[in-house]
């Protein structure tokens, strides 16, 4: 019980209560499901005009966004949880985490859950790709904006104990029976390390990168290109999705971000952010961090190389947590995606970035 608290997030009191729909939306026909819940959501909308669009681009779950014509801004998001997702995903946070973030202005705003997803409002914007989170003017907004949910105060007064060793272990152990010599699975036994191995570098890594000193905050841990939506009009980007959101380590939540400057579906490493963008970044990221967290003196350039030694070394916990993540999608999931040949890259990034990372020392 103690444990719980300490890694929970907790909902500003007098927050609205989230609105419960008995409806369960069948994975293979989003579009009827999502049509039932606008009957509840929109009532006065004439359920013949709706029109209904489909999101492809997740890898975790089905998304369909409905509208009307003579109101096209006010689009209502029904997002169905992918297959076995709950393995993955904990739901209970995911809506504490929505509900913080809307409430502190960083999300949008969440009408219903349903039996198997959420309905919510669509962020105007474009999606990011690969090449504008290198952008230097997007990447300052980036930056100044994960500064912004990593000063969140969402936690009852006890410091919160980061949830990523936790979370790591749970997922291993979920993978752990497809490394026995019964498994049907060749390519996991050919391509994938033995668990042996995946063992000894979770134990490793726990050990060094918990003794590093990166701050705990509220992570979103999740924010790949698609994750972030920017607001041409409005001039600002926000982050969506928040399944993964939890109390974590700063620099677990930047790392994992910079391994995503490579992309999902054609995966490039050699898009990694160079040391001087990463530094670049840094500045920024402190700066707001500071002004949110109300220290407001100057940014030095040893806390600028502390976070970059940081930074670098949880990079490879996040390949390390997705690379987990996508064995357990490829058990699982209905969504038509490579998530074995995903894993294998990230395990294969994870070794070959280790000796290099290894040798950053954090400047005394």
């Amino acid at each position: 019980k103690v444990a719980k608290m300490e890694t929970e997030i907790h909902v500003p009191v007098g927050s609205p209560v989230i609105r419960k729909v008995p409806i369960c939306v069948d994975e293979h026909d989003v579009t009827a499901g999502a049509l039932k819940l606008i009957q509840e959501l929109r009532p006065a909308w004439d359920i013949d005009r709706v029109r209904t669009k489909l999101f492809t681009d997740g890898i975790t779950n089905k998304l369909v966004g409905c509208y009307v014509e003579e109101c096209p801004e006010d689009v209502v998001l029904v997002r169905v949880y992918g297959n076995k997702t709950e393995l993955l995903v904990d739901r209970d946070n995911e809506l504490k985490s929505f509900q913080v973030l809307h409430a502190n202005g960083c999300a949008p705003h969440l009408y219903c859950t349903f039996q198997n997803g959420l309905c919510y409002e669509f962020m105007q914007g474009d999606a990011l790709g690969p090449q504008d989170v290198r952008d230097p003017k997007l990447f300052r907004l980036i930056a100044r904006e994960m500064a912004r949910i990593h000063a969140i105060h969402a936690h009852n007064g006890c410091i919160p104990k980061p949830n990523l060793w936790i979370k790591l272990r749970k997922y291993f152990s979920l993978v752990a029976t497809e490394f026995t010599d019964q498994a049907s699975n060749t390519r996991i036994q050919q391509e994938v390390p033995s668990q042996e191995v995946l063992e000894q570098e979770m134990t490793w890594m726990k050990d060094h990168l918990s003794q590093l000193g990166s701050p705990i905050v509220l992570c979103h841990n999740d924010l790949l290109c698609k994750n972030i939506i920017h607001n041409v009009k409005e001039g600002h980007v926000r982050f969506i999705d928040y399944e993964y959101a939890s109390y974590n380590y700063q620099a677990f939540d930047i790392g994992n971000h910079f391994n995503e400057f490579a992309g999902v579906s054609e995966v490039d490493y050699s898009l990694y952010p160079s040391r001087e963008l990463q530094l670049q970044w840094l500045h920024s990221y402190l700066q707001a961090y500071k002004l949110f967290t109300k220290k407001a003196e100057e940014v030095s350039s040893r806390e600028i190389e502390t976070l970059y030694v940081q930074v670098n070394k949880f990079a490879l916990a996040s390949h390390f947590f997705w690379g987990f993540w996508a064995l357990i999608q490829a058990k699982y999931s209905t969504i038509d995606f490579d998530f074995l040949g995903y894993a294998v890259l990230r395990f294969t990034q994870y070794f070959k970035m280790k000796p290099e990372v290894m040798s950053l020392g954090i400047v005394e």
